[in-house]
C-alpha cells in the first residue's frame, strides 16, 4: 500500500486532465471513492498518473453514450481527483482510493495518442457572493445538516460524524459537496450540483432537491463501496 498526503493546490494541475469517464457516478470535491481498475487503458492511465502528479479527472458520459461509436461525448463538468492510496493486486489490477479535489471544466479533447482520453481543462473554484453575511451562510449550513440527518435515518453513527465535521469548522461549500455525493438524488440533479460553483446557489439547489427526492430512497454507504471500471 502506498500513501501520500491529501493536500492539493491548483498549481499542481498542468491543465491536461486524464479522464476516467463513467456513466452514472458523479464524483464531488472533498469526498473519497474507491475504484477497482482492471481495464488496460485505465491501468495505463493510473500508472502514468502515479509517475506524474497523481491526478485523474472523473468525468461523465453524455446521454446517448450507449449507442455512440468510438469515444462517446463527455459532459462539460468533471471532478479532478487525486490518487490518495493504491494497491496493486496479484492480477496486476489496482484498488484505488480517489479524493476529489476540484471541479473541472473540460474544454478540448486531445487527439487519441494514448490508450486513455486526455482533455484540456480548467479548474473551477468555489465562489461565495460578496453580499452574503455570516449569519445567512450559517443558517443555510444548519438547514443542510438537518436535512442530511433526515436523509440518513439508518445511519445513526453518521450523526456524530457530521457534528464532528461542523466542530472542525467545515465550510458550507465542503458540506454541500459531501451531502450531494452521499444522498440519493437522480443523476441530472447531481450533475447540476457539480456544475454549480456558487456555494449559496448550490446549497439552495441541494435543499430543494432533497425536499423533492423520492421517499424511501437509499444513500451511499459509509464508506462507499468500490466502483469497478
Amino acid at each position: 500500500m502506498t500513501d501520500e498526503p491529501f493536500s492539493f493546490s491548483a498549481e499542481q494541475f498542468s491543465g491536461l486532465a486524464r479522464v476516467f469517464p463513467l456513466p452514472n457516478l458523479v464524483m464531488f470535491p472533498h469526498v473519497m471513492q474507491p475504484l477497482h481498475i482492471f481495464e488496460p487503458r485505465y491501468r495505463a492511465m493510473l500508472e502514468e498518473a502515479l509517475e506524474d502528479d497523481r491526478l485523474i479527472a472523473m468525468g461523465l458520459l453524455a446521454p446517448g453514450w450507449e449507442q455512440a461509436e468510438g469515444r462517446p461525448t463527455l459532459r462539460e463538468t468533471a471532478c479532478l481527483c487525486r490518487v490518495a492510496t493504491y494497491q496493486q493486486t496479484e492480477q496486476n489490477t489496482y484498488n484505488v482510493l480517489m479524493l476529489g479535489v476540484r471541479r473541472l471544466r473540460l474544454v478540448k479533447e486531445l487527439p487519441p495518442k494514448k490508450l486513455f482520453r486526455v482533455v484540456e481543462s480548467e479548474i473551477l473554484e468555489d465562489v461565495v457572493p460578496e453580499n452574503v453575511d455570516e449569519d445567512e451562510a450559517a443558517d443555510l449550513q444548519q438547514q443542510l445538516l438537518a436535512g442530511f440527518k433526515r436523509a440518513l435515518p439508518k445511519l445513526p453513527d453518521a450523526f456524530e460524524q457530521l457534528d464532528q465535521l461542523l466542530g472542525n469548522q467545515i465550510t458550507l461549500g465542503m458540506l454541500s459537496d459531501i451531502v450531494a455525493y452521499t444522498i440519493n438524488l437522480n443523476l441530472e440533479s447531481k450533475i447540476r450540483l457539480l456544475a454549480e460553483c456558487d456555494v449559496m446557489k448550490r446549497t439552495e439547489l441541494l435543499l430543494e432537491a432533497m425536499d423533492g427526492r423520492p421517499t424511501g430512497g437509499g444513500s451511499r454507504p459509509f464508506p462507499p463501496r468500490f466502483s469497478v471500471n
